[in-house]
């Protein structure tokens, strides 16, 4: 980087990465100059730089992010002066799709490679090739213990031996006596089902019993 006796901008941005069948980098094209840039901005009055970098990832690709570890930082000398840029590795969070800003031309969701080379500023390229596998490789990772979005993941039924294979609990064993008494109001026409469920709650309400006497 050339010298410079200017305060540095800062500038907060994002790796964004979105799953399908296979994970895509964001890469935006700035109107101003048709360059193609890593979403990113300058920092506001105040502002700290992972709260810029979501807001700004957020405004320039038109999606809800969620912000993950930080990258790293690039140092360059931009068209307004010396700029220091901080990255984190942010992933695509439900599917919201809003208009970017309108200093944003168009939007890309590319494989890594893909993005690395559409990329216009050679120190943007050098940072994503040495980051992008890293957080390529920690999204898919943590995308690997996520149910899709939409779906709960529910622990594994409690495989006892009072449990079938389905996770629920077998049917109580019918005694000669039951048996009886379910033939009988099956003779007489009774629909079988319903028998057997009013059997089986004055069954489970009877081993209670005897359990708490015993």
């Amino acid at each position: 980087m050339g010298k410079s006796t200017r305060t540095p901008i800062l500038a907060a941005g994002g790796i964004v990465v979105r799953h399908g069948g296979k994970p895509l980098v964001a890469v935006v094209q700035r109107r101003r100059d048709s360059a193609w840039v890593l979403p990113k901005g300058k920092l506001k009055a105040n502002e700290k730089p992972i709260s810029a970098a979501r807001r700004e990832a957020m405004e320039e690709t038109g999606v809800e992010v969620r912000v993950h570890e930080f990258l790293g930082v690039i140092s360059y000398i931009g068209g307004s002066g010396p700029k220091i840029a901080h990255f984190w590795r942010m992933q695509v969070v439900g599917n919201t799709s809003d208009k970017p800003l309108d200093d944003i031309k168009a939007v890309e969701w590319l494989p890594l490679s893909a993005a690395i080379e559409r990329l216009s500023l050679p120190h943007e390229q050098l940072f994503l090739r040495n980051v992008g596998k890293k957080a390529l490789k920690r999204t898919q990772k943590k995308a690997r213990r996520k149910a899709p979005l939409g779906e709960t993941i529910s622990p594994a039924p409690d495989m006892s031996p009072d449990m079938d294979s389905e996770g629920m609990a077998p049917a109580p064993a019918e005694s000669p006596e039951i048996a009886a008494m379910a033939n009988a109001k099956r003779a007489n026409g009774q629909p079988r089902w319903p028998v057997l469920s009013r059997l089986t709650r004055h069954w489970q309400i009877a081993v209670g019993r005897t359990r708490r006497a015993g």
